[in-house]
């Protein structure tokens, strides 16, 4: 299978969703920071009749209702060293738990890579499989997320993740 894309309808609003091969390369939010490079998402493909894309369906259906709290749909990323190094350590974070940028960095043994990290959460190309809605700021505030505070929050809510108050808009 070659690369290609589709769109998911879920809670949340329509997906574009990019596949390479059986795997899920790609989860964009409508608006999203860092949307795929133009002509990099393949041919058009239909949910029902991709596979890999109907099990995606499945899975985020079940997630968003509460009734799944892993993905099994294989996920691949192509990012530089760091970034796969951070999103390594992202697939690690506990669903319903939260960290922050700094305790990431403490992890690489430097607290002062937490902007970089922050960069590397928000390029992350697999949105939701990938938990970076898992971290926070230094305060518990809902710093950044490439696809709107509102899903962020929304999304730790629905895994009963601790949130701190605060204003979105």
């Amino acid at each position: 299978m070659t690369r290609r894309h589709a769109t998911i309808e879920s809670d949340l609003g329509p997906l574009l969703v990019v596949a390479d091969g059986n795997a899920i390369a790609g989860l964009y939010f409508p608006q999203h920071w860092h949307p795929p490079i133009e002509g990099t998402i393949g041919a058009s493909a239909t949910v029902d009749r991709d596979p890999i894309f109907s099990r995606l369906d499945v899975e985020l259906d079940e997630y968003l209702g509460g009734r799944r709290t892993t993905f099994d749909v294989a996920a691949v990323t192509s990012g530089d060293p760091f970034q796969e190094q951070v999103w390594r350590m992202l697939r690690g974070i506990p669903y319903g738990t939260t960290t922050t940028y700094g305790a990431l960095a403490e992890r690489l043994g430097d607290r002062r890579l937490a902007r970089r990290i922050g960069g590397a959460v928000g390029r992350n190309p697999v949105s939701i499989l990938i938990p970076c809605h898992r971290v926070v700021g230094a305060s518990g505030s809902l710093t950044g997320y490439a696809g709107g505070l509102e899903r962020k929050l929304r999304l730790l809510e629905l895994e009963g993740a601790p949130v701190v108050p605060q204003r979105l808009f």
